[in-house]
Parts: C-alpha cells; sequence; structure tokens
C-alpha cells in the first residue's frame, strides 16, 4: 500500500472497540459447516463491500460510503483515523508431478486436511492522524494504492516431503478517504466530521464474462472506520443531547453507521460500521473465540461443530486456517466453558421498599387478561387513520416510522397489507397486526397468530379501499 498519510496513530487507541470491530471485519467470512463445498459459503463477502465504480449500482453493492457525526473538540485536538478492510485473494491449489513440476487440481488429500480452492481475505489497515483544525474547507484527501501481487506456499507430507503448493494471487485495489469537518451553528463549538471512503478502481468489467467473483478482488470488504479525537469528544447518533438533535439529524450516513466505541461513559472513539449497531457494542463475555457465524448461537454452533464427521472436519481444516481454528476450539472446548454458553444473567438488583400488594382473588390468572375484558376484541376493534375507519380486514399502506423500527422493516416501506386485528396494550397504547401481500406464508401467519406489528402512525389507509 502506498499512501500519503502519516502512520503515527498510537496502537492502543482503538484497543477496546477492535474486538467488536474484528467481528464486523469477519462477520460470515466461513460459515458452519466451515467447508468451501457448503451451499451457503458459495456467495460470501455480505457486509460493506465498496465495488469498482465500474462494476455498477445496479447490483445493490456500492463504491463508496459516507460516515457524517458530529465531534465537540477542544483547542488542539487530533483526529485519529483508521480505515479498515478484507482483501480477498484466490488461492489456487496444486499437485507436485513425479517430474518435479506443478499442476492445478480440484484438491489436495493430506492426512489431516483437504486443501481446495478457495478465496481467502487478509486484512488491510491504513491509520491516518491530523489536527482537527486541518479538516477545514476541503479538508484532507489520502490517495490510497494496494499493488497485485502472487505468492506461493509450499505443502508439505507427514515426512516433510513437498508435495504440493498453494498459489495465491491478489489484484491492485486503489481507494481515496477523504475527511472535511464544518461549523455547527448551536450554543457549543461542535463541528460535523464527514469521512468518505471510495473504490476508485479502473477496472471496467466484461459483461459477458466477469460476474462478482471478479469485482470482488478489487473490493474493499467489510470496510469500516475507527475514529478517535484525542481532545473532546463525539455525540451519539441514536442518542444525542436535546441540543444537538437537529444537527445530528442533518448527518447524512450512507452504508455505513457511526456508534460510539469503547467502554460505556467514553465518547472520544467511534466505530462506524456497515452493520447496524447500538452504542458501546461488546462481545459476550462468555463467548469462546471467533466462529464467524454470529447469527448463531454460539453454543449450538460449538455442540453441531463438534458433532462434524472426521472427514468432514479435514474438508473444513483444509478450506481456510480460520475455520481450521474454529474446529480446533470446538473440539477442545473445556465443560465447564460450554456450560457458560447455555444463558447467562445480565443485571441482577436487590429489590427493598414497601411489601408488594396483595394477590388478587385468583391468583392463577394474570391481572389483566386481554381475551376476558369485554372491552376490547382484537378482531372487532376499530381505530381512525386519516379520516378513516380501520379493523381487521382493512387494507392499508405501510409506512415504517425511523425511531423505533429496525432494518428489516424499512424494507415494507410502501407495501401493501392488511389489518389482521386491533390490539391495545395496559398503557394505553394501540397496534395493528398485519400481513403483508404477496407474503407466501400469509396463511401460515394467520394460523399461528404469527404478524408483523405496527403503530398507528405507521400507517395509512389504502386508497381506493
Amino acid at each position: 500500500m502506498t499512501t500519503t498519510a502519516p502512520t503515527d496513530t498510537p496502537a492502543d487507541r482503538f484497543a477496546a472497540a477492535r474486538q467488536v470491530a474484528d467481528a464486523v471485519l469477519f462477520e460470515g467470512y466461513v460459515l458452519y459447516p466451515y467447508r468451501a463445498s457448503a451451499a451457503k459459503n458459495r456467495l460470501r463477502w455480505q457486509f460493506g463491500v465498496l465495488v469498482p465504480p465500474g462494476w455498477g449500482t445496479d447490483r445493490a453493492e456500492h463504491s463508496h460510503q459516507r460516515t457524517e457525526c458530529l465531534v465537540e473538540p477542544r483547542a488542539g485536538a487530533r483526529l485519529a483515523v483508521e480505515l479498515r478492510f478484507l482483501r480477498t485473494q484466490h488461492r489456487t491449489v496444486q499437485r507436485r508431478t513425479p517430474d518435479g513440476e506443478f499442476e492445478t487440481v480440484a484438491e489436495l488429500e493430506l492426512p489431516d486436511r483437504v486443501l481446495v480452492p478457495w478465496d481467502e481475505g487478509t486484512e488491510e489497515r491504513c491509520p491516518l492522524d491530523v489536527a482537527v483544525a486541518d479538516l477545514a474547507g476541503d479538508g484532507v484527501t489520502v490517495p490510497l494504492v494496494w499493488p497485485p501481487g502472487e505468492d506461493t506456499e509450499s505443502v508439505h507430507d507427514a515426512d516433510g516431503r513437498v508435495v504440493g503448493r498453494l498459489v495465491r494471487r491478489r489484484e491492485e485495489i486503489s481507494a481515496v478517504l477523504r475527511l472535511t469537518a464544518q461549523e455547527v451553528a448551536g450554543p457549543y463549538a461542535v463541528l460535523k466530521l464527514t469521512a468518505t471512503v471510495r473504490n476508485t478502481s479502473g477496472w471496467v468489467p466484461d459483461p459477458a464474462a466477469d460476474d462478482r467473483d471478479a469485482a470482488l478482488p478489487r473490493s474493499l470488504v467489510a470496510a469500516h472506520l475507527f475514529l478517535g479525537v484525542t481532545a473532546g469528544r463525539f455525540h451519539s447518533q441514536t442518542d444525542p443531547p436535546e441540543w444537538a438533535r437537529g444537527a445530528v439529524a442533518d448527518c447524512r450516513n450512507e452504508h455505513t453507521w457511526p456508534v460510539l466505541a469503547g467502554p460505556p461513559g467514553s465518547a472520544e472513539v467511534m466505530l462506524s460500521a456497515p452493520i447496524i449497531l447500538e452504542d458501546h457494542p461488546a462481545i459476550a463475555p462468555e463467548s469462546p473465540g471467533a466462529l464467524y457465524d454470529s447469527l448463531e448461537i454460539d453454543e449450538i454452533l460449538a455442540l453441531r461443530t463438534a458433532a462434524l464427521t472426521d472427514q468432514e472436519k479435514r474438508e473444513a481444516r483444509g478450506t481456510d486456517p480460520r475455520a481450521a481454528e474454529v474446529i480446533d476450539l470446538a473440539d477442545d472446548m473445556p465443560p465447564e466453558v460450554l456450560e457458560r454458553l447455555h444463558g447467562a444473567v445480565r443485571a441482577l438488583r436487590e429489590v427493598t421498599g414497601p411489601d408488594p400488594a396483595p394477590a388478587p382473588d385468583r391468583p392463577d390468572t394474570p391481572w389483566w387478561d386481554p381475551g376476558g375484558d369485554r372491552d376490547v376484541d382484537p378482531l372487532t376493534d376499530r381505530i381512525t387513520l386519516d379520516g378513516r375507519s380501520v379493523g381487521a380486514g382493512s387494507r392499508v399502506v405501510l409506512r415504517p416510522g425511523r425511531r423505533r423500527t429496525d432494518a428489516q422493516d424499512l424494507f415494507l416501506h410502501g407495501r401493501a397489507a392488511q389489518v389482521e386485528a386491533v390490539l391495545h396494550d395496559v398503557d394505553g397504547g394501540v397496534h395493528l397486526a398485519v400481513t403483508v401481500d404477496g407474503d407466501p406464508g400469509a396463511d401460515i401467519r394467520r394460523a399461528q397468530g404469527r404478524f408483523l406489528y405496527f403503530q398507528p402512525d405507521e400507517l395509512a389507509p389504502l386508497e381506493n379501499e
């Protein structure tokens, strides 16, 4: 890599947040059952892929990411930045022939593993340290280049003889990192910090031959940023002080989301990642190690990995060194460590004060049973939306509210749906259960009573209904 950026960023500035960032970097790197032949390991690199501009945006992947957040610096403050991503390299397996030459093969059998072709990921870091004062106006722009390369690794048998080799090839990657800051009107000296990472590769795919696998070696995979201020603090994007809410709302984040990182209460470090996180994310202390499949439950994943056959484990070990580490972790996990994965209580508090209220006459029933309350009936109750009466059977348009929804609900914005029930909670709130038009599982949802739920201001009556 060549860069004009200085590299004197203190090594420990981001140490407290690095474990979470590593989980982001390698999320989905290799999935259970950790073999290259598994169907779920044939479409990889799902998060934060910054593709070459020539690959096009019509394929739902992007060539840039933009981070904006508020920083409140003090005099002489400096900004430490670290761009991290995975660089893919294609690994070819070759067998040594009797005449000493090497031929490319689909697999190479060894006593402890089966080597196969595979796209490996190597971590790349680009540290940068600048004075916050230098970010005014045009700011700082840093061009970055990672040159192509190739290397080989000899493969030996149990007797130490060379029986093959691994050939790893890397394509050139070029990018640019731009940092700017502008003053925000308000009662305090606050800046809106903008950090943009853009893939600038000039590679143009052959429409007839090149696919996503051809674009990935020229992409920044799982790209994310560390931002650290030496004197001052960042403000949360999800829970800012009241005076800063308007400025936070004006921040534009594209294909990434910044959160406060490090221990709770600290505000000197931001992690801007392509995965939605909460402020001060942390790895569960019970986690025994990296499993690269964080959508699974560690306990189940460890048990299922340990239950793989010996041949399956050999294939996993030959797929990737990180997969081999997972196999060894599951095989060597002590029972007391596995037992810790079964569950944990995160918060206990002492309950003091007066004795609780006497139990109701029928302690075997809840204090409020909506099924026994004649004042509510989910199937017949109705509410008014935009001047129209809505209840079970009504047709509506979904308008999920950003302040309380999740990423999945946002994909439903603008979709038509049918109201299945009107529900009231004990606090006086109203929720509407709906099924989405075109959902092939709608009948199953109705049979099981498993619906999607929205509040009234997240719905609108469907026109012409």
